[in-house]
């Protein structure tokens, strides 16, 4: 029987191995000074553990959706990695204008004044079922009560605003209106959260690109019953009695 030429430390190189009468005839050879490492000339095996091509990352459909840290336990409602990041800073504002002043309404609706019976009052309904407290114009603005004066009280008494863009506004906004001033006044922090309706961000760029810059919800994404629920649970924080 043919004796192999390196039997206790193995053969350094390919060459050596082929030379060699006991390991020429071999299908599987080893080399490498003594480490072990396995060569096979018929089935080599790259990386050790990692799962190759195969390996799930977390991304995509393999994944699952991101959940927020503010998701309600038990939540069926899915985030984009784009929501989950641009809500973070709304939710950071929102945990620390409850902490500071509990009292404070969950939001302030801006919406067009041709919506107020329209969409702007479907998300105001669904954000009331959802437990959310809205100032809206409709039922926080009296009679004989001047509106900017109403309006500045709105907007301080709430911890975010949300801001209904709509075909409606997109016209508004362009004129010197109410929306300016509510607008200017949410765009000053992480007081803002666009919702996009019926219209598009470009659209909205072409109009105002600072409102534009901020990322939202929108319902060409989810219904409006989803961007509501969505809301909820940004603004709702559990408060000390």
């Amino acid at each position: 029987m043919a004796q192999c030429t390196a039997p206790s430390r193995g053969h350094r190189t390919a060459s050596a191995a082929e030379n060699c009468p006991a390991c020429s005839s071999r299908g599987r050879y080893s080399y490498g000074g003594g480490y072990g490492s396995g060569y096979s000339s018929s089935s080599p095996s790259y990386g050790s553990g990692t799962g190759g091509g195969s390996r799930s990352t977390g991304g995509g459909s393999s994944g699952g959706s991101p959940k927020p840290r503010w998701s309600r336990a038990g939540s069926s409602v899915s985030y984009t990695p784009a929501q989950v990041q641009s809500l973070t800073p709304i939710r950071e504002t929102v945990e620390r204008r409850a902490a500071a002043q509990p009292e404070l309404r969950d939001v302030f609706l801006c919406h067009a004044w041709g919506d107020r019976q329209g969409a702007a009052k479907e998300l105001r309904d669904l954000l009331v079922v959802a437990g959310v407290k809205v100032w809206f114009s409709e039922n926080d603005l009296p009679l004989g009560v001047p509106m900017m004066r109403a309006i500045d009280k709105g907007l301080a008494a709430s911890r975010i605003g949300l801001v209904l863009v709509t075909p409606a506004l997109l016209e508004r906004l362009p004129t010197e209106s109410v929306a300016d001033k509510e607008l200017s006044t949410l765009l000053a922090g992480n007081l803002l959260v666009p919702i996009i309706h019926n219209t598009t961000y470009e659209a909205l760029r072409n109009v105002s690109p600072m409102l534009a810059s901020r990322s939202g919800l929108s319902t060409a994404e989810d219904s409006m019953a989803v961007v509501a629920t969505k809301i909820a649970e940004l603004v709702q924080v559990l408060t000390a009695p």
